[in-house]
């Protein structure tokens, strides 16, 4: 039987980011988690670590909390957040495009080791429980610019229908590149318009097959 893991290793799975599953640890500590199953290390440099299916379970859990006084304080969690657009900071460092890059990557291996089939090519279970996050993912790890507070660029907002979000920017062509990413990424894209304004904008589904 598969021990528990320790009270050290909760906090590590409890701070994992919320979209990917990334860990940050100590060398003991993510080791330990991956020998219990719990994580794994990507194959390709930098080598992060990220949570797998049994290791995500065990965040998600309702019982799994972290001793009082354990938690980070609020905005300083240190763990990686995709850009939905309409955040007051707009990071485009290097080191940013390199760790929604390493995000990206983990995301795709999260596909691999959860869907049927291996496949990589449409979204996992874990990205349909968590759909703005997961196609703003896809969008700023292409390239796409997220809105910086008021300014433009693209915003993914949640939406009142099953299993859809929606995608709005303000330049008509850059909202096409949306959708077409979107699309590669194993999302199903229409485009609407807004009834009063006009506006267009996009509903995405992860597809399925």
């Amino acid at each position: 039987m598969t021990l528990p893991p320790t009270a050290a290793q909760l906090r590590v799975i409890n701070t994992a980011d919320p979209v990917t599953g990334r860990l940050r640890g100590t060398d003991a500590q993510l080791s330990a988690l991956v020998k219990r199953g719990l994580a794994f290390r990507h194959p390709r440099p930098p080598h992060d670590h990220f949570l797998t299916p049994a290791g995500h379970r065990i965040r998600e859990a309702p019982s799994v909390e972290e001793p009082a006084g354990s938690a980070a304080p609020p905005g300083d969690t240190g763990v990686f957040a995709a850009r939905v657009g309409g955040e007051e900071a707009a990071d485009t460092t290097p080191a940013r495009r390199r760790e929604v890059h390493s995000a990206w990557q983990g995301l795709l291996e999260l596909r691999r080791m959860t869907n049927p089939g291996d496949a990589v090519d449409r979204p996992c279970a874990w990205e349909r429980a968590n759909l703005v996050r997961s196609a703003a993912l896809a969008l700023e790890a292409a390239g796409h610019r997220p809105a910086p507070g008021d300014g433009k660029g693209y915003r993914v907002r949640a939406t009142a229908q099953p299993e859809a979000i929606a995608v709005h920017h303000e330049d008509l062509t850059a909202l096409r590149a949306c959708a077409a990413t979107l699309e590669e990424a194993g999302w199903q894209v229409s485009e609407h318009s807004e009834p009063k304004t006009r506006a267009r904008y996009l509903l995405a589904s992860p597809r399925r097959r």
